[in-house]
């Protein structure tokens, strides 16, 4: 599920007692926040945007009507473009700087009217106009070709102005140049171009044998069905290859891949420096090994095979190879199946393990590497801080680079010479600088002023509450109603969403929240939000301890953060509700139906019900198949709780999710009709699996009427 399970942010509920049906505006101490406020985010503190340029250390950043660039070495300002000069190139009528990127040395790249369309910086004009078919996806530019590679209907093509047909297949169980396997283990994209230009690797699906789920598009005149190809659980699944297109030739070669059966993952595809090999780390479908492999790229030929990782539970391989600048020879490789935490480890193209370079019993996500020092951000300092460190490739020396209390997301240089730096911490709002390789701040940005100043927020901390296995401390944010009492009982929201790729606590600005639960607390609710064992970014074991079993350790760590908040006087035992969506809706449910003498209202939005309904890549990983994990799927299943709810239940759904399928939801309603069980359901007819834009307005007025008239 990745990115697209960790979907919506709904939340909590409404005031207890003499709950008002329509919103305060004012409070005696500051504002109180619109339902439109807390959904769309009109609180959010905004922040400076920057986008390196494609060499040196220059900045971009849009100032009044112009483009505007600053040298970060020396501190030097100059006009790069104005919105004027801008669209006479264009011949547009733009009110702003659209989105753009760097996609060569002094020149940048927009979508406008369906064109690509590059412009030189330096002459302010443009210099190709690339007209794009009308459903062109997976747009990726090459500047070494002066084009871009795309798909159109299930097939790659390739524009320089001149179009060709990299694939033709009339079938359209075959697609080719887009994301496989469901965007699982990092894939985001099906298109790979050789560092030379000369050559263009692409993925293939073959979906033949997947099932279809069918999609109700109600926007057409008499309805429709939309046929989507959803590989579930245990059921056959999609053959992936890899290509590699020479453009000399004009032909296409496959990658002969031999590991495993031919349900295996084909991930984090690499090319070399030099243009000649391709490295793919091949996943077996039960993903408990991995073969990272190098491939002749002209010819397809199996070369070796580097290494080989295993893991009992399973294994994620998410990221691709990094070689060292100007040494082809090594390269540095990710992963949390070594050692118990996820490292750098740099390597030897003949597969040898030279050194761990993260050598810290904490997380660690690659951030890039000048050739002499490797960058990344570490969660040492805390689980819920994120700091950025470099390592000496030779002596083994680490260094922390950023030095406020917080979580630091940053973006380097083309040189490395400098970098940004956005952070914020509890109470510090979002701050951005300029900031050298060494850590010394340049140029202050973005200050970290409270947007939120003029409005009556509660109080938000964060804290810790054992695992339920007391080996762990789980972290907490609670937000107090605005104007608190601790004479006062005031009713419980628990939001939860408790599953992989997860972090809902973290060290940044209001401890990550999301301002629904704001919203909750300034209509007098006590709201409360922790990870639980199964989230990232505590190591292995922690990660790992849902391993076929979802939904109990999570549980059972939910409730005793519940048992620790309710052990306080201001709490109401009696009025506490539950909401989450997603894998959060799957823990919502789970916890009404298992702690029916806990939770009295819920709310949960597109649940997986039984894992047995899920997609493959995703489901098998944690839990395996109903055939290897009978006794965690009964456990697990919703269906087998239906007869066991006793309080108030809504479930929200998107009709046209495509992430979690509508069998899910409707058969748990099926399975209460069937046991006389009373249950709320509401579905949005034209969402998928999350309810985006102004929809979600209205979803979050009906998950909170639902807690203010039940709760």
């Amino acid at each position: 599920m990745v990115k697209r399970f960790l979907s919506a942010t709904i939340v909590m509920a409404a005031i207890a007692g003499s709950v008002m049906a329509n919103p305060v505006m004012e409070s005696d101490n500051g504002k109180v926040l619109t339902m439109e406020e807390a959904v769309m985010g009109a609180v959010i503190p905004r922040v400076q945007f920057t986008a390196w340029s494609a060499e040196g250390s220059e900045y971009f950043f849009p100032k009044g009507s112009s483009l505007v660039a600053t040298n970060a070495a020396d501190g030097k300002e100059r006009e790069v473009m104005s919105l004027q000069e801008l669209n006479s190139a264009l011949g547009s009528n733009l009110k702003g700087f659209p989105n753009f990127t760097f996609c060569a040395p002094g020149k940048m790249s927009i979508m406008n009217g369906g064109r690509y369309v590059i412009i030189d910086l330096a002459t302010k004009s443009v210099e190709k106009a690339i007209q794009l078919p009308k459903g062109a996806t997976e747009i990726t530019y090459n500047a070494k070709r002066n084009g871009v590679a795309f798909v159109k209907d299930n097939n790659l093509f390739f524009s320089d102005g001149n179009q060709i047909a990299i694939t033709n297949e009339k079938d359209k169980n075959i697609v080719s140049g887009t994301a496989v396997s469901r965007n699982e283990f990092g894939i985001t994209n099906g298109i790979f171009w050789a560092p030379d230009g000369e050559k263009v690797a692409y993925y293939q699906k073959d979906e033949s044998n997947v099932t279809t789920f069918p999609l109700l598009d109600i926007t057409t005149r008499t309805g429709s069905l939309v046929e989507l190809k959803y590989p579930m659980n245990g059921m056959k699944s999609e053959i992936v290859s890899l290509f590699v297109y020479d453009f000399k030739s004009g032909k296409s070669t496959k990658m002969q891949v031999t590991d495993f059966d031919e349900e295996r993952y084909l991930t984090n595809i690499t090319w070399s420096p030099e243009s000649d090999k391709i490295y793919i780390q091949v996943l077996n479908r039960a993903q408990k090994e991995m073969h990272l492999n190098a491939y002749c790229a002209a010819t397809g030929k199996f070369i070796n095979t580097l290494f080989v990782d295993k893991d009992s539970k399973f294994m994620e391989p998410i990221c691709g190879l990094h070689f060292i600048p100007n040494q082809s020879d090594k390269f540095i490789y990710v992963t949390n199946s070594r050692d118990g935490y996820k490292s750098l480890y740099l390597h030897s193209t003949d597969g040898k393990l030279i050194k761990r370079l993260t050598n810290v019993d904490a997380d660690v996500e690659f951030i890039g590497c000048d050739g002499k020092k490797v960058y990344y951000t570490s969660a040492e300092v805390s689980p819920i801080d994120n700091h950025l460190f470099s390592v000496d490739i030779k002596s083994g020396k680490s260094v922390r680079l950023t030095k406020e209390e917080g979580w630091h997301r940053v973006a380097f240089s083309a040189d490395y010479k400098f970098f940004t730096d956005t952070y914020s911490s509890l109470h510090v709002p979002t701050t951005k600088s300029v900031v050298k390789n060494n850590g010394t701040v340049v140029k202050v940005l973005t200050e970290g002023k409270n947007p939120a100043a003029d409005y009556n927020f509660g109080e938000v901390t964060i804290g810790t509450v054992k695992s339920a296995d007391g080996k762990y401390d789980n972290y907490y944010r609670l937000i107090k109603p605005m104007d608190f009492d601790s004479t006062k009982v005031y009713p419980v929201i628990l939001y939860v969403y408790g599953g992989p790729h997860s972090q809902l606590v973290k060290n940044s600005w209001l401890a990550e929240i999301r301002y629904w639960e704001m919203y909750m607390a300034q209509h007098g609710y006590v709201v409360f939000v922790m990870d639980n064992r199964g989230t990232p970014n505590r190591g292995a074991e922690y990660e790992r301890e849902i391993h076929k079993n979802c939904g109990q350790a999570e549980m059972a760590d939910q409730v005793k953060g519940m048992e620790w908040l309710l052990s306080h006087s201001w709490c109401d035992k009696n009025r506490v509700g539950v909401h989450g969506w997603s894998y959060g809706g799957f823990m919502t449910i789970s916890l009404i139906t298992n702690y029916p003498e806990l939770f009295k209202v819920a709310v949960a939005g597109g649940p997986v019900i039984d894992w047995k309904w899920y997609e493959i890549m995703y489901g098998e990983r944690y839990m395996e198949t109903a055939a290897t994990n009978p006794e965690g799927f009964a456990k697990s299943s919703l269906i087998n709780k239906a007869k066991d709810l006793k309080g108030k239940l809504l479930i929200c759904q998107g009709a046209i999710d495509n992430v979690v399928v509508w069998e899910h939801s409707l058969s748990f309603i099926r399975e209460c009709i069937k046991n006389n069980v009373q249950v709320d359901y509401f579905p949005y007819p034209c969402a998928e699996h999350n309810v985006m834009g102004k929809d979600r307005i209205h979803l979050m007025q009906k998950v909170t009427n639902y807690f203010e008239d039940y709760l």
